[in-house]
C-alpha cells in the first residue's frame, strides 16, 4: 500500500473502479498474473469473490449472474490456459446477449511479443467472441477502460467484453482520479412506431408476437401478457426464452426450438404478421432458417431489437424498430385493442394445441421423463429457477415444463454443455431465497461435475437432477440418422453419480421408476443442502418421438 493517499495501484484502481460501478461478485480461478488484484480485493471486502473449479464453471457463472441481475456479470481468471478455458463463457454471453466481463492476467509488458509463458494477444483472440477486447497498458486509464468496459457490455445488444491486465500494469502506482459509475442506457421506439406497429397488427388475420433477448423482467411480462390478452393475441416464446410469458397465461401457445410441436410451427409459417420482440431469430428458433423465409418473409414482419445491425441483418423487415424490449412493451401496453373477429377462435386452438403438447406421454420403460417434469412443475415455488446445458435431456424438459414467473429459467441458446450446474449455483447465490434446481445428462454434467465442489464449499443449496443414459445422446441421435447401426464414439462408461455427490457432502439418490421420484425430490428439498437425484433412463429413448429402434427401423 502506498503512503500517499492519493496514489493507488493500477489494482487498486481496477477493483475501486469495479466497487462504484456496484460489483457485488467476482467468479474466478486464482492465478500469479492478477496476484495485485487479489491483493487489492483483501482490502476491499464489499465485493463477495467465489472461487471456482475451473475458469469455465467460473464463466458461466458469471454469465448466469448477468443474466440474472442485467448487470454485467464479472470474473478474473489467469492468462493463457485459464482464459482459454474461459471462452465459452464469452460465447454463451455472445449469442445469448448478455452482459459479461472478463478480466484476465496478462504477461508484464516488457515481456510482451515474446511468447512468453502463456502469452496470448485477447485482441486476436477473442476477436468474434466479444463485442470488445482491449488490453490496459496504463494504470492511469484503468478508469477509462473498466468504464468504457461496463458501457460497450450493456449498450445496443448487450454482450461479453474482455480486458487484459499486464501484471506489472496493475502494480504501477497513479494517481488517476476515479471515473464516476456507468450510467445504463436505453433505446425506446417513437410514438410513430408503436402507431404502426398497431396499425400493423389490427389489420392481421393470423398475428403472432415471438418474444427473446435480453434485457426483460417481471414486470416487462405482465406488461405483455396484459396486453395479449387485451388484443387477443397469441404470444410464443423463443429458443431457450420459455420464462418471458407465463406458461399457464390463456394468451400463451408454445416456445420455437428444440423439438418444437409441429402446429405451433405451421402457425408461424401461416401467420400473415409476426411482432417480433427481442429475439434475433436465430437458427434454433426458426427451425434451421425454414419458418421464415430468408430474405424476404412471407409474413409481414416487425422486428424490435436494440442494436440498429441486427435489423435486416438476416431477415428484410417491413418495420424495424431499434429499442429494448422492455421500453418498447411499456409503450406498447398503453394501446387501445380494436375490433379483431376470428382471433379468439384461433387463439383458443393454438392453445389448446400447446396444451395437449405439454400433457404427459407414455414410452417403454418404468421411468416416464415426463411425468417426471411434470411431478417437478407441481412441486416447485412459482419463482424457483431451473438451469439447463445441453443434449437430449432438454428436450423433455422444455416439452413438459412450465415456467411462470421471469426469471424462472437459465439456459444457453448456443447450446453448451456443461453450463447447467454452474448456472445453478450462480443462481442460488444471487437468489438464496429462492429454489434453484439444475437438470442435466450424464455427458453434460460431467463438462463441470467439479464445480459441485464450488457448491460445497459455500454451502450452496442447488438441487442436481442428472438425466443418466450412458451415451452422447444427441450425436447418437444425428449418427443413427446419418450412419444408422455404426456407432462410435457416442457411449460412456460414468462413475457412479451418487456416491460422487455424497463425496461432496450432498443429498444424493438414484430413481429408476417414475413413482420414485416425487419422494426422492421431497427428501432433496428438505435436506436444504446440495443434492443430486440420479435418474436412470435406457439409452434407446432419445427424444419424446425417437428410439434408436425407430430410427433403425426407418433405414430397413
Amino acid at each position: 500500500m502506498s503512503q500517499n493517499p492519493s496514489l493507488r495501484s493500477g489494482a487498486e484502481l481496477l477493483i475501486d473502479a469495479l466497487r462504484l460501478n456496484s460489483v457485488e461478485r467476482i467468479f474466478c480461478i486464482p492465478g500469479e498474473s492478477y496476484l495485485a488484484a487479489l491483493d487489492a480485493l483483501h482490502d476491499r471486502g464489499e465485493i463477495d469473490l467465489v472461487v471456482c473449479r475451473n475458469e469455465g464453471g467460473a464463466a458461466y457463472m458469471a454469465e448466469a449472474d448477468g443474466k440474472l441481475s442485467g448487470r454485467p456479470g464479472v470474473c478474473f481468471v489467469t492468462r493463457g490456459p485459464g482464459a482459454s478455458n474461459a471462452s465459452g463463457g464469452l460465447h454463451v454471453a455472445m449469442q445469448d446477449s448478455t452482459p459479461l466481463i472478463l478480466l484476465i492476467g496478462q504477461v508484464a509488458r516488457r515481456d510482451a511479443e515474446r511468447e512468453a509463458f502463456q502469452e496470448i494477444d485477447y485482441r486476436r483472440m477473442f476477436g468474434q467472441v466479444t463485442k470488445w477486447t482491449a488490453q490496459i497498458e496504463d494504470a492511469d486509464r484503468v478508469p477509462e477502460y473498466v468504464n468504457r468496459a461496463f458501457s460497450v457490455a450493456t449498450g445496443g445488444r448487450p454482450g461479453p467484453v474482455a480486458l487484459a491486465l499486464p501484471e506489472d500494469m496493475l502494480t504501477d502506482s497513479s494517481e488517476a482520479a476515479d471515473a464516476g459509475a456507468w450510467q445504463p442506457l436505453q433505446t425506446s421506439p417513437s410514438q410513430a412506431d408503436i402507431a404502426t406497429a398497431m396499425e400493423m397488427l389490427n389489420a392481421a388475420e393470423r398475428p403472432l408476437i415471438i418474444i427473446g433477448g435480453s434485457g426483460w423482467s417481471d414486470a416487462t411480462r405482465e406488461r405483455l401478457q396484459a396486453f395479449a390478452a387485451a388484443h387477443q393475441l397469441p404470444v410464443v416464446n423463443s429458443f431457450r426464452c420459455q420464462d418471458y410469458f407465463d406458461n399457464d397465461h390463456p394468451n400463451y401457445v408454445g416456445d420455437l426450438g428444440l423439438g418444437v410441436n409441429p402446429g405451433l410451427a405451421d402457425a408461424v409459417r401461416q401467420s400473415d404478421c409476426l411482432l417480433v420482440i427481442g429475439a434475433r431469430l436465430g437458427e434454433m428458433t426458426t427451425g434451421g432458417y425454414s419458418l421464415i423465409d430468408i430474405p424476404r418473409p412471407r409474413q409481414k414482419l416487425i422486428h424490435v431489437f436494440p442494436a440498429a445491425e441486427e435489423l435486416g441483418h438476416v431477415y428484410q423487415v417491413d418495420l424495424g424498430i431499434v429499442a429494448h424490449a422492455a421500453r418498447f412493451v411499456e409503450m406498447l401496453a398503453g394501446s387501445q385493442p380494436a375490433t379483431a373477429p376470428g382471433r379468439m377462435h384461433r387463439l383458443t386452438a393454438l392453445r389448446t394445441q400447446y396444451v395437449d403438447w405439454n400433457r404427459s406421454i407414455v414410452v417403454d420403460g418404468d421411468l416416464q421423463l415426463a411425468e417426471v417434469f411434470h411431478q417437478l412443475r407441481s412441486r416447485l415455488r412459482d419463482d424457483a429457477i431451473v438451469c439447463n446445458g445441453a443434449g437430449n435431456n432438454t428436450g423433455w424438459l422444455h416439452r413438459f415444463f412450465r415456467y411462470r414467473r421471469y426469471p424462472n429459467q437459465l439456459a444457453p441458446t448456443s447450446g453448451t454443455m456443461g453450463y447447467g450446474l454452474p448456472a445453478a449455483i450462480a443462481a442460488r447465490l444471487r437468489h438464496p431465497e429462492r429454489q434453484v434446481v439444475a437438470i442435466a445428462g450424464d455427458g453434460d454434467l460431467m463438462m463441470n461435475l467439479q464445480e459441485l465442489a464450488t457448491a460445497m464449499q459455500y454451502g450452496v443449496a442447488v438441487i442436481v437432477i442428472l438425466v443418466n443414459n450412458g451415451t452422447y445422446a444427441t450425436i447418437r441421435m444425428h449418427q443413427e440418422r446419418e450412419y444408422p447401426g455404426r456407432v462410435i464414439g457416442t457411449d460412456m462408461i460414468n462413475p457412479d453419480f451418487v456416491t460422487l455427490a455424497e463425496a461432496h457432502g450432498a443429498h444424493a439418490e438414484r430413481v429408476t421408476a417414475t413413482a420414485d421420484f416425487a419422494p426422492a425430490l421431497e427428501r432433496a428439498l428438505a435436506s436444504e443442502r446440495l443434492a443430486l437425484i440420479e435418474i436412470r433412463v435406457d439409452a434407446n429413448l432419445l427424444t419424446p418421438t425417437l428410439t434408436i429402434e425407430g430410427l433403425r427401423a426407418r433405414e430397413r
